[in-house]
């Protein structure tokens, strides 16, 4: 039986919502049977090469509506409780073709991506079974970045639309154990279950000799707020320390998001988005993930342990992987910690534990992995 996918964005690998959706994609058209992917045509005019290249799927773009049909959405989402930012991207196009791909014949499970999607299917998944493959716990996540008023509705408000998400689903995939367990609190009766972020490693080949410079890497969209307030961390509490004892010590940081680099200083190097990523992290020693907000699995941790290069993070970052200090990756918390840590590893190197954070990739982080756990 064929399964069904529906997202409310074009994919492509610009974000981190998009390499979940790209990591479940892959494994759910892995199961022999393909992959039918039902996509609203937004943020950008066509799926990407990695999305077309997956064997099995069939891309099928959705057109949203315009002008008075979709203010007339939009005002009935409201009144049904959908927070504002949300209620802007449900689509009745998304609903009525997704019902009609769902009866076809020997459908199998059709997943609703994302809370857009799953508020979009709200009527749907009342007449057949609707996985909603969640991004993040986002009763926590949202307020916690304090969205509440550009969301449009308070934290009582948000948490009722997302526990109606959590009772219609048939069953709910959440990033980590700990969003497992916060949704369990919220929605006692809901089926959950644990569907990790996953990267595909096996395309991924790993650094095989330490770099000359004593470099560290911080990898990540800088349009996203806990990565800029993760920077401000590395650069107002971290570097300066590290600089006491290793002023030869240099900061990289890759992705989109700067306008302008964040420090005077030569040794902080804005390299912006990179085509060579795999050379950025080579050229480094060890990777950042400084994270002190923010929830889920941070993809970028993974992909670093995919590099086989040591990592230093949060214990914000490291919690919903599993992952053991000073086994897999170092975890510090706050200035002092961090910066001992980053000296540590930029002064002495430590191969091993890039190795090991290689094989816990490999082992619980793949699309292979992913894969297993969904044919299960």
């Amino acid at each position: 039986m064929r399964d069904l996918l529906i997202t409310a964005h074009t994919p492509v690998l610009r974000s981190g919502h998009a390499v979940r959706t790209y990591g479940v994609a892959r494994a759910l058209a892995a199961q022999g049977n393909g992959l039918d992917l039902l996509y609203v045509g937004f943020d950008a005019p066509e799926p990407d090469a990695a999305f077309r290249s997956i064997p099995g799927v069939r891309l099928h773009e959705i057109a949203p509506s315009r002008g008075i049909g979709r203010t007339l959405t939009y005002g009935q989402a409201r009144i049904a409780g959908v927070p504002s930012s949300f209620a802007r991207g449900v689509s009745r196009e998304l609903a009525s073709d997704a019902a009609r791909f769902a009866a076809e014949p020997d459908r199998g499970r059709v997943i609703a991506d994302g809370p857009i999607v799953a508020a979009s299917l709200a009527s749907l998944a009342r007449r057949r079974p609707v996985v909603y493959n969640a991004h993040n716990f986002e009763s926590a996540f949202r307020l916690e970045l304090n969205t509440g008023k550009r969301l449009g509705i308070n934290a009582r408000g948000f948490r009722r639309f997302e526990r109606g998400l959590l009772e219609r689903a048939a069953e709910t995939w959440m990033v980590s154990e700990a969003d497992v367990a916060a949704a369990r609190s919220l929605c006692p009766t809901a089926k959950l279950r644990y569907v990790p972020n996953v990267v595909d490693v096996a395309a991924i080949n790993p650094v095989r000799e330490p770099a000359r410079e004593r470099r560290a890497i911080f990898v990540a969209s800088f349009f996203y707020e806990p990565n800029r307030i993760g920077l401000r961390f590395l650069l107002e509490d971290v570097f300066p320390r590290v600089w006491e004892r290793l002023p030869d010590a240099r900061l990289s940081l890759v992705g989109a998001g700067l306008e302008r680099p964040p420090s005077e200083d030569p040794r902080v190097e804005t390299l912006g988005f990179v085509d060579d990523l795999a050379g950025a992290y080579a050229s480094a020693r060890c990777a950042l993930v400084p994270l002190l907000l923010g929830g889920g699995t941070p993809l970028k941790f993974i992909e670093a342990l995919a590099h086989g290069l040591p990592v230093i993070a949060t214990p914000r970052a490291a919690a919903g992987l599993d992952v053991r200090d000073g086994e897999n990756c170092l975890v510090a918390e706050g200035g002092e910690a961090f910066a001992a840590a980053l000296v540590r590893i930029l002064t002495d190197g430590a191969p091993e534990l890039g190795r090991r954070g290689r094989e816990l990739a490999v082992e619980r982080y793949s699309v292979e992995a992913l894969t297993r756990l969904l044919a299960s």
